[in-house]
């Protein structure tokens, strides 16, 4: 029975490693891209909220509805900044899973070149011990001429 080479064992961990770190940067990316929706939406909400009191100049407002829109529109300005830093946060996670994510597939890749490697030096020595085994018998054939033909 042959011996597996541990090397492969180390390749397979490193893979699922890899497909690990893949699957994290994924769900980072995704929930990055949500949270800069969401920001992206209080910006729009926000923007609509301005575009109804500009619809509103010229008309007479009411001094307590003006005060309660600057008032609502300072709590969407503290929810954006709010989300900015949230956004952030979800920014440098997705950095820091692009970075383990790479880390791990420099990480396979260099098993595998270490497998090829190895096998590449097998080759090179089972050519060496054809070549040899070869010249042997080239070498017994000729002996075998020499001495047929002395006879």
């Amino acid at each position: 029975m042959a011996q597996t080479d541990p090397l492969l064992t180390v390749l397979k961990l490193a893979n699922e490693a890899e497909e690990q770190a893949a699957l994290r940067l994924k769900a980072a990316q995704f929930e990055h891209q949500k949270r800069v929706n969401q920001l992206q939406s209080l910006r729009d909400y926000r923007l609509d909220y301005m575009r109804q009191l500009a619809a509103q100049q010229g008309q007479q407002i009411r001094a307590d509805y003006y005060q309660q829109f600057h008032r609502f529109v300072r709590q969407v300005d503290e929810a954006i900044k709010q989300q900015l830093v949230v956004v952030a946060e979800a920014e440098r996670q997705k950095q820091y899973r692009q970075q383990h994510w790479m880390e791990k597939q420099q990480k396979r890749k260099a098993v595998e070149l270490l497998l090829e490697k190895k096998a590449l030096q097998k080759q090179q020595r089972e050519n060496k011990q054809e070549q040899k085994l070869i010249d042997e018998f080239a070498s017994q054939q000729f002996q075998r001429r020499k001495l047929s033909t002395h006879l």
